[in-house]
């Protein structure tokens, strides 16, 4: 019988350091979008940061996972995090200094994305290198949960801080959190890359190298049909925290420590998200789990614009964000199992940047809609094309998704020595 995996020291110490980066990222998650809006009182302004720092993570992407494949992951995200650390701390010492300065944010935050689209990259490829092949799931699901609760208790203090003492002070506690997540990740080792099979990679232009991973993740049905259809959720629902927290204020009349409260509690329905997903997908299989859960967000987000209290608005956030916990976790769990090691992080990079590459411009529909029809029309219409995703996954080779480890096998078996595979 394998030991839990709280006992393996290098992952439960890097369990904890990413909690705590996770804790702190959930103040920016608030805070940004309150500086903007404290400033410009513009929930398009919102939408329009999003989507510039969407587009630096979307074009990160497309080297991240090459940098990832060829030099040291661990060392990756101890430069993502140190990056991070400078850059978000330049924002309170500038509100303390000259007062708001909104331009600030359009130049650092997509920086700081696209230092977090290498970090994320890189954390994803290194749960391959902290546990077996048949625990990824269980692991994912671990620092899910964990990166959940701790973002629980994050949003309910950033709006308290940010009612307190401003937004730009919650700032600074992110930035602090990645030091701390540097700290961890120095502390630890993480192990050989597992055998592949097949012969070291011959360096070539980043382009070509990126075009592997993205050959690979093309060539599978499976993750092809995820990568196009969760596209196109990622387009529908990328600026759905701006216009929540426009909702929350401006329609429902709450306060920034109220937004914090709503954040804070409906994360609760990301840790139970990322604990069901592993008994949910051994016993309904990877294609029921995928595709309920994603027709269960299109009503959650349908529900959020036409409900008039604060506690319907963060019930059905709560829902929104469990469902999404399960699915993000067994669509990464599956390219982790599928994709071999020596190809994992450019098949994550080419996955990320295609997946994310509709996000930015629909931050900008979205919360340009929500300034125009109100946010109860807008949340319909992403709830109905959700529900179309979802649908999409009946007709798609992701409902007869089921035999992972075994599909992982032939994907192994599939990938010649320059890099690339066949579906």
């Amino acid at each position: 019988m394998q030991a839990p995996l709280w006992r393996d020291r290098t992952f439960g110490t890097y369990w904890v350091a990413q909690s705590l980066s996770a804790a702190g990222d959930s103040f920016a998650y608030l805070a940004v979008p309150l500086l903007v809006l404290q400033a410009t009182g513009s929930v398009a302004q919102m939408g329009l940061l999003t989507a510039v720092a969407g587009a630096a993570s979307v074009a990160a992407g497309v080297f991240g996972g090459v940098l990832v494949d060829r030099y040291d992951r661990r060392t990756l995200m101890i430069v993502a995090d140190l990056t991070r650390l400078v850059l978000y701390g330049l924002v309170p010492l500038a509100w303390l200094a000259a007062g708001p300065q909104v331009w600030l944010l359009f130049v650092v935050l997509p920086i700081c994305e696209a230092a977090g689209m290498v970090f994320q990259v890189a954390a994803v490829t290194a749960v391959r290198n902290l546990v077996d092949r048949d625990r990824l799931t269980e692991a994912n699901g671990r620092l899910q949960a964990t990166y959940a609760a701790a973002a629980v208790l994050g949003p309910l203090l950033a709006g308290v801080v940010s009612a307190r003492f401003g937004p730009s002070t919650a700032i600074a506690a992110n930035a602090a959190s990645f030091a701390l997540s540097a700290a961890g990740l120095w502390m630890i080792r993480l192990r050989p890359a597992p055998a592949d099979g097949v012969a070291a990679v011959a360096r070539e232009r980043p382009l070509a190298e990126f075009l592997a991973g993205a050959r690979f993740l093309w060539r599978q049905p499976v993750l092809r049909a995820l990568t196009i259809l969760l596209s196109v959720f990622i387009f529908l629902t990328y600026g759905f925290v701006d216009v929540l927290i426009y909702h929350v204020t401006h329609d429902l009349g709450g306060s920034e420590g109220t937004v914090g409260t709503v954040l804070g509690l409906a994360a609760l329905g990301t840790v139970a998200g990322a604990l069901l997903v592993a008994p949910l997908r051994r016993r309904r299989g990877f294609g029921a789990t995928w595709i309920g859960a994603h027709a269960i967000c299109g009503f959650a987000v349908a529900g959020v614009g036409i409900a008039t209290s604060v506690p319907a608005v963060t019930a059905l956030t709560a829902v929104y964000l469990c469902c999404l916990s399960v699915g993000g976790i067994c669509s990464m769990s599956l390219r982790q199992e599928i994709t071999p090691d020596h190809l994992l992080g450019r098949v994550t990079s080419a996955f990320w940047s295609t997946h994310y590459a509709l996000g930015p411009a629909g931050a900008v529909v979205l919360t340009w809609a929500a300034a125009r029809f109100g946010v109860a029309a807008v949340t319909l219409a992403a709830g109905a094309g959700c529900l179309l995703v979802a649908v999409g996954g009946l007709f798609s080779p992701v409902r007869r998704a089921g035999s992972e480890p075994a599909a992982a096998q032939v994907g192994l078996r599939a990938a010649p020595a320059g890099g690339t595979a066949t579906g």
